[in-house]
């Protein structure tokens, strides 16, 4: 999971793009924009983090910074 990545891919794409590239990658196909990461896994975390931080934006209108800080707390508890 790279933060940079997953920070890039919020910013640039919409809810309804990032919910068809994560789709495609349980199709096993390959998703219609470009998810840069080592490998289908990453690639797909990258996406499911995007969402979970744009969703939650949308659902609580918190800054974008705040919800990628809330995402990064939740992985990092999970882990722990």
């Amino acid at each position: 999971m790279k933060i940079p990545i997953i920070k890039l891919l919020a910013e640039i794409h919409s809810i309804d793009v990032l919910e068809a590239a994560e789709a495609a990658f349980y199709d096993e196909k390959s998703p219609d924009i470009e998810v840069p990461g080592d490998d289908e896994g990453e690639q797909l975390t990258h996406v499911i983090a995007a969402l979970e931080i744009l969703r939650e934006i949308e659902q609580t209108q918190c800054a974008f910074n705040v919800a990628l800080r809330n995402y990064t707390q939740r992985v990092r508890n999970s882990i722990s």
